[in-house]
């Protein structure tokens, strides 16, 4: 077994990465910021059922400066790259986002390189993938790149896409004998393992809560977190997965009033307070005049942005689970650990 570094172990994706290594027998090391997290990241991984959390060692890294990279990734044969920052909100300057996105990723792939790392799984994202391109019938795949010069696009998208790019750029420049494979999953859900929530889980937690009226028209894609964890796994250890990218997706998209439906079929009695209709557009931009949620979906009103993951189910035997498992997982871990109001 091969000993791994995983970056950002706190997070949602990277604490069932941490799982699935563990259970495969792997030794897994994981960064963290602050290393008084370690115990709650311990536990985290002990409610996913993880063999073994407490061999877990921890190093104190961040994306925004050099400090314990070369520590970090010393001996290790894979570094599975999970870190990226993820705004609250819309940040005051989209540099704010954009440049601890690339540097980091820039900054993991040199120590990587330096330190004799057989290969960097990096986790990007279908924002990498889809966005800036006119309405089409065809699924996006992965030889698209989201068009960073088009109008309208969010900070995070772009970090995506821009990260993910400088990535490849210092591959073919510099990356020496490192070999480099990346994922790019669409909107992440599945089993929350703590009380920390990923924007998608926050999805399922407001709806659940109430807290969404009636459904905005948006739509997007979906896979279940230990599926998207499965993925970065198999192009870690794949020989074909050297030098390529694989969207992670389940299905085609869902609107959010699907989200709903699934979650009152799955969930039943608790979930009384979701809504069962959608809201109008221009309901939609009304409200969007002071409310900063709002405003924020308006560039994906009524945009359906299909992908497929046909080449990692080809190339790397995977298969993810139905979409609606996914959500009503999300659904049933937020109600197994108290997250609900």
């Amino acid at each position: 077994m091969s000993t791994v570094l995983v970056t950002g172990g706190s997070g949602f994706l990277g604490s069932h990465v941490i799982v699935q290594l563990l259970t495969a027998g792997h030794t897994v090391r994981t960064t963290l910021r602050n290393l008084a997290r370690a115990d709650e990241v311990r536990a985290m991984l002990a409610e996913g059922g993880a063999t073994a959390p407490g061999n877990v060692e921890f190093v104190a890294t961040d994306l925004e400066n050099d400090t314990g990279w070369p520590g970090a990734v010393a001996g290790c044969d894979y570094v599975i790259h999970v870190a990226s920052p993820f705004p609250a909100g819309e940040p005051v300057h989209e540099d704010e986002l954009i440049v601890p996105a690339r540097e980091g990723a820039l900054r993991v792939l040199r120590a990587a390189r330096d330190a004799g790392v057989r290969r960097v799984v990096m986790t990007s994202s279908f924002a990498a993938v889809g966005y800036g391109h006119a309405p089409r019938a065809t699924p996006f795949n992965e030889t698209t790149w989201t068009n960073t010069q088009a109008p309208n696009l969010s900070a995070y998208v772009k970090s995506k896409a821009l990260a993910e790019r400088a990535a490849w750029d210092f591959m073919a420049r510099e990356g020496g004998g490192l070999e480099l494979s990346v994922v790019n999953p669409v909107g992440i859900f599945g089993p929350v393992l703590g009380p920390d929530l990923a924007a998608s889980t926050l999805i399922v937690k407001t709806l659940m809560d109430g807290g969404i009226p009636l459904c905005p028209p948006v739509h997007f894609g979906a896979v279940d977190v230990r599926d998207a964890a499965d993925l970065h796994i198999r192009a870690m250890l794949h020989p074909e997965a050297k030098g390529e990218r694989f969207l992670a997706i389940a299905g085609d998209c869902l609107s959010l009033l699907d989200v709903a439906k699934a979650l009152r079929q799955g969930m039943g009695a608790r979930a009384a307070k979701v809504p069962t209709r959608e809201a109008p557009d221009w309901l939609v931009r009304i409200v969007a005049l002071w409310n900063a949620n709002a405003r924020r979906v308006l560039p994906d009103l009524g945009k359906v942005r299909n992908s497929t993951s046909a080449k990692a189910q080809r190339v790397l035997g995977w298969t993810p689970r139905p979409r609606e498992e996914a959500i009503v997982a999300t659904a049933e871990s937020l109600v197994r650990l108290g997250l609900l109001k």
